[in-house]
């Protein structure tokens, strides 16, 4: 207030004089307000800048020479040069004709460091801070800079981190700007409750959200890191599980996370409503449409009267809808769903109005939020362009494609007004998330190669081009080798086809005859025909080679092509390397909800193919496979499977190879060893011309592990057969030949590490022939298709 009488007995002295005394809270005193209106100034007169420029305090008042002004532009010169952080105090006077700016500067940083930080690289904390080498040193923007690590350090599950600043004067008006960071211990989750919950107890809640409670694990997955946008998204995740399950109603109340400082945790409880459960009641399609017949649409519904209500069947049957009537020649059809509740009968009827909605076409694509995924694997998913006809179920499949990808935690699609009224701007808002990994997994084959492990690196969205990469090797003790690269271009050509290869090379030992090899690539492009139906091509050229593995036989000699061994593997091993030169087609539809985890759906392939294009392989084989996922019990998380699978192989040529057969066991048939059953020429497996077999299993959470470890426990039964032999066997003596049925049944663990699904199961043959080979342990690392 000093300066302020001053400066106001200074005005009191001029009668044509104006001016602002600006503190460094920048608080602004105006005087002869009735005179500055009026006041034209001639020159301006800076004094204090000499770092900055006396340039750079001009370019920033809006008080021209020769221009009339108000107290309203000295108010405005003030905050603008305060603005620009360069300035500790500002004042703007008038005398005469000359308008007076002094001011008095800010340090200049010379060099921002960080001291402590190592969860955290100095590169990604300087994207954070806005304080910068030769920037201003202001206390309010570095006092922001503290805030903004500190959250930056919260994104990664660290709330307990300290943050101090140490200053060191290296010249005159210079400083050097050091944040100390003490990184603390990572914050966990210890809590996650559920209140008013009935039709469902908190660990099958738990198991919908992406949000975790801590566990030993923690520090590989990072599910355990509280957010509040993705605490957001799990209120989403409970009311969409809630709707698809009958729950209309659902509401999510609250959902409030509690930070113990003390134990420096998280506990969150989520409040629920759920609400009545319905089943659809009536189903209809009414169509005002010229030229689309109502009956013939209800043909496409996914609702079914008496089945359990859902919002997700009523979406695929509006997307369905929209489809059909687009494809008739009506690209602004709008499809609204009206529903008819019943609150005697707990029912809820829905009609699919068919109108020809407004005229609305895309003006813009905009997308926001990504900073690694570019721009154009965004828009590709979208069948439509700027231009086309705005069609709101198109943006909500986009949406679910966007979401399936894994290249986002959170996706948001709006629309905005366009430059007219029948222009609408769609707006993508979506937030980037690691795609990386890299896996260890180990495990012990009982009769195999013992004690196998591999390890992977896999990039789904290489350099945010949206590419495929995954290389991978492993081994056992019994010299035993796999390595295997693939690529897949997503959109090959621009077109929506993933075309790719794979290089492979496997070598074992393992049996006691013979060392096998083979090795060779894949290529394949593979083509959507529905968004559950998929067709590929693929060919594939690979070379084995059977070498004797120097092994001692029953006579106490080394193994050769003449001793212990059926004509069949004497031709492998004397007639090495054999080459196969193979074209192939699939076919595959999957509806399953869950890739590691299935609950609910149908995922089957079919698949031929034809060997003959040159190598040594002429044959023509058919061969597939079903599995059905469906929830037994909701309350209990029990899910139920059953699975069948067959195929046949024919000659093309005089006979086949013994690597041409089926070879079955192991997998699809648990309880017995890789080349368990089958046709046997003087003990060794020749495998089988056809195959069949049955699968049943039921999988629950184990009680005595937290959900959130994803340990699961299974029971299972297996059945199957594999018989025929077109093979030359020479003079050996064959068995097996029949359709034989073997049959086991079992136990498993199931488990979704971080480095992907393993399986560990445990099955006792019930049904086998005497030759089989019995196999009762097996671990695997891969899905359950």
């Amino acid at each position: 207030m000093k300066a302020g009488s001053r400066f106001l007995n200074a005005v009191s002295a001029v009668a044509l004089s104006a001016g602002v005394v600006s503190s460094g809270a920048g608080v602004a005193l105006l005087a002869s307000a009735a005179v500055a209106e009026a006041a034209v100034i001639q020159r301006i007169d800076v004094r204090g800048a000499q770092r900055v420029g006396v340039d750079a305090v001009r370019s920033n008042i809006t008080i021209k020479p020769g221009q009339s002004f108000s107290n309203s532009d000295i108010d405005e010169s003030v905050k603008r040069l305060y603005a620009t952080g360069f300035f500790s105090d500002v004042r703007i006077s008038v005398s005469g004709g000359t308008l007076v700016i002094s001011v008095a500067e800010n340090q200049l940083v010379n060099q921002v460091v960080f001291n402590g930080n190592r969860k955290v690289k100095d590169d990604k904390l300087r994207g954070f801070v806005q304080t910068q080498p030769m920037g201003p040193y202001n206390e309010s923007m570095i006092a922001a800079d503290i805030e903004r690590i500190k959250e930056a350090y919260a994104g990664i599950g660290r709330s307990d981190i300290e943050v101090t600043t140490q200053v060191v004067p290296v010249a005159e008006g210079r400083v050097n700007l050091a944040f100390v960071i003490n990184e603390g211990e990572r914050t966990k989750i210890t809590q996650i409750n559920f209140v008013g919950n009935n039709a469902y107890g908190d660990g099958r809640l738990s198991a919908v959200l992406q949000t975790k409670r801590s566990n030993m694990l923690s520090f590989l997955t990072r599910k355990d890191v509280y957010n509040e946008d993705k605490l957001r998204a799990d209120e989403e995740a409970l009311r969409q599980f809630y709707y698809n399950h009958g729950y209309a109603d659902f509401r999510v109340i609250s959902s409030d996370a509690t930070l113990n400082e003390a134990g420096n945790e998280y506990g969150i409880t989520i409040t629920v409503d759920e609400g009545e459960r319905y089943k659809f009641g009536n189903i209809a399609v009414e169509s005002t449409v010229e030229g689309i017949d109502a009956a013939e649409l209800e043909r496409l519904l996914e609702t079914r009267a008496g089945n359990t209500y859902s919002a997700r069947d009523i979406q695929k049957s509006m997307e369905a809808i929209s489809q059909r009537v687009s494809a008739a020649g009506y690209p602004f059809a709008r499809v609204v769903p009206r529903g008819d509740r019943n609150f005697e009968n707990n029912t809820i009827g829905v009609t699919y109005l068919v109108d020809q909605g407004e005229r609305a076409y895309v003006e813009r694509i905009e997308i926001r939020g990504n900073t690694r995924t570019r721009d154009y694997v965004i828009r590709r998913e979208f069948d439509i362009s700027e231009g086309d006809a705005f069609n709101q179920e198109t943006i909500s499949r986009a949406k679910r494609r966007l979401e399936a990808l894994g290249y986002f935690t959170t996706v948001n699609i709006s629309t905005a007004p366009g430059s007219a009224s029948d222009r609408v701007v769609v707006v993508v808002d979506v937030v980037d998330q690691p795609t990386g990994s890299f896996g260890i997994g180990a495990g012990y084959s009982v009769g195999g190669d013992g004690f196998v492990v591999e390890a992977s690196v896999e990039e789904k969205n290489f350099l945010g081009r949206g590419q495929f990469i995954r290389v991978a090797v492993g081994g056992g003790l019994e010299d035993s080798r796999t390595y295997n690269f693939s690529f897949t271009e997503p959109y090959f050509l621009g077109y929506r086809l993933a075309a790719g290869f794979d290089l492979f090379k496997n070598q074992t030992s393992s049996n006691s005859n013979y060392d096998y090899e083979e090795q060779g690539a894949t290529f394949r492009v593979t083509a959507p025909i529905t968004e559950d139906l998929a067709t590929t091509v693929r060919y594939t050229y690979k070379e084995l080679k059977y070498t004797e593995d120097g092994a001692y036989g029953t006579d106490g000699l080394p193994y050769t092509a003449d001793d212990d061994m059926a004509d069949p593997y004497i031709d492998l091993i004397e007639q090495s390397p054999w080459k196969q030169s193979i074209v192939g087609h699939s076919i595959v539809y999957n509806t399953v909800d869950d890739r590691n985890m299935p609950r609910d759906g149908l995922y089957a392939s079919f698949t031929h193919e034809y060997a003959g294009l040159g190598g040594d392989s002429d044959f023509y084989k058919v061969y597939g496979r079903a599995r059905y996922f469906h929830t037994l019990s909701d309350e209990m998380d029990l899910i139920g499977s059953v699975a069948a699978s067959a195929g046949h192989v024919v000659a093309t040529g005089d006979s086949l190879n013994v690597f041409d057969q089926f070879q079955i066991g192991g997998k699809d048939l648990r309880g017995f060893a890789s080349n368990g059953i089958g046709a046997r020429a003087d003990g060794d497996p020749l495998g089988g011309t056809t195959y069949m077999t049955v699968s049943a299993e039921a999988n629950f959470p184990l009680p005595l592990f937290p959900q959130d470890l994803n340990i699961r426990g299974a029971v299972f039964a297996d059945a199957g057969t594999l018989y025929g032999n077109k093979v030359d066997t020479g003079g050996s003596t064959v068995e097996g030949t029949d359709m034989s049925w073997r049959a086991s049944v079992g136990a498993g663990i199931l488990w979704l590490s971080p480095f992907g699904p393993l399986r560990f199961d445990y099955a006792v043959p019930v049904a086998k022939e005497d030759f089989d080979e019995v196999q009762n342990f097996r671990f695997s690392m891969a899905n359950q298709f």
